[in-house]
């Protein structure tokens, strides 16, 4: 079968990656054109888009880049009609996706959601949006599946890839040694984002407060896909280790985290890393985003607990003082830190149901074969 498959995102990319290769296991035949990056090329989808000409993120960016979105979008339904799938798989990237799904559904094309936009945050009238131009779901987050049933959409519970990926991880027992690190004191993974203005507004928070930990070690997980400029000052601090793209070895090496909100904070709970969440946007972006969130929570630890299971530091509640003593908490306080490995176990096991790729490929070819 011909699969165009859409991620407008690194994490997109990655689970594109995953899908497309468990697609390929269970069809040989599979042919497979899109919007993607490195991972989904490197599982032999042919890319008409690389991700990094779409990642905006936030309204303000969004409105200043609306130009390049429309002749991307353009660009993507003439090459969808001229690819001519037997379905089209939208992986997040809920703004340029849903208007995929609405262009595609009227023409015939069957049209599957792996990793939905977050409707349940904001929005969530979207979910009917959603019912009339999308035929299956496919959900990564468990409470997911009772908020569709609430709009009577039936939608299936594959599972969560960040654990598929966690799980395949092998350990590099040389890693403290090559990044000059002491297995003797407390290191403090920072995991500043993976969009430019995340790192710009959280990169200097990190930055203040190492000085006030003399007898600790912090590595800040680094991307290669990102300017290396955009980790100023953290890059130019001798007291801070870099660390580029290998930030699960350096999680299983940390004794607590600092995490700026997104699949990160999903990511250091399945390694069983003591963290703090972290999160600072724009002034209008904020006073926005305050007037349509309609979840108590940002991080998806506590999401999914249904509760505070980690501490969110958010725009003015974000300070110097805060932040050191959330991480002294983290480090020093041994009763705190059992109470949030527990949570972080009970989580893990709600999510593990096997393989969310091969899941979700299983179902996709089922449904396109009935």
């Amino acid at each position: 079968m011909r699969y165009y498959i859409i991620a407008g995102e690194r994490s997109g990319d990655l689970h594109g990656g995953n899908l497309i290769k468990a697609l390929r296991q269970q069809d040989t035949q599979a042919v497979i054109r899109g919007f993607g990056g490195d991972r989904m090329r490197e599982e032999g989808a042919e890319l008409a888009v690389h991700y990094e000409e779409l990642a905006f993120m936030g309204f303000v960016t969004l409105l200043a880049n609306y130009g390049t979105i429309r002749r991307m979008l353009k660009f993507c339904k003439e090459d969808i009609l001229a690819f001519k799938p037997d379905v089209v798989i939208l992986i997040d990237y809920g703004g340029f996706n849903r208007r995929i799904a609405k262009f595609a559904k009227p023409r015939g094309l069957r049209t599957f959601y792996y990793i939905p936009p977050k409707v349940w945050a904001w929005y969530q009238s979207r979910a009917k949006e959603l019912k009339g131009t999308i035929d299956r779901i496919f959900v990564i987050l468990p409470f997911e599946k009772e908020f569709y049933k609430r709009y009577g959409m039936e939608v299936d519970y594959v599972g969560n890839p960040v654990l598929d990926e966690v799980k395949t991880l092998i350990p590099d027992p040389t890693f403290l040694k090559r990044h000059n690190l002491s297995s003797e004191k407390p290191i403090i993974a920072l995991l500043p984002g993976s969009r430019k203005m995340e790192l710009k507004r959280i990169i200097p928070v990190m930055n203040q407060l190492i000085v006030q930990f003399p007898d600790w070690q912090f590595a800040v997980a680094a991307l290669s896909n990102l300017e290396g400029e955009l980790y100023e000052p953290l890059r130019s601090n001798p007291r801070v280790h870099w660390i580029l793209d290998d930030t699960y070895h350096l999680l299983q090496s940390s004794t607590a985290a600092i995490v700026t909100s997104g699949t990160a904070t999903l990511e250091t709970s399945l390694f069983r890393v003591p963290q703090v969440c972290v999160y600072k946007a724009g002034w209008l972006e904020m006073k926005i985003a305050r007037a349509v969130v309609q979840v108590k929570h940002i991080s998806l630890v506590n999401l999914i607990a249904g509760k505070e299971v980690i501490r969110e530091l958010i725009q003015e509640d974000l300070t110097n003082e805060s932040l050191i003593a959330e991480l002294n908490r983290l480090v020093k306080d041994e009763a705190y830190r059992k109470k949030m490995l527990l949570e972080y176990d009970r989580l893990h096991a709600t999510l593990d149901i096997g393989s969310a790729s091969e899941n979700t490929a299983r179902l996709m070819i089922s449904y396109l074969n009935s």
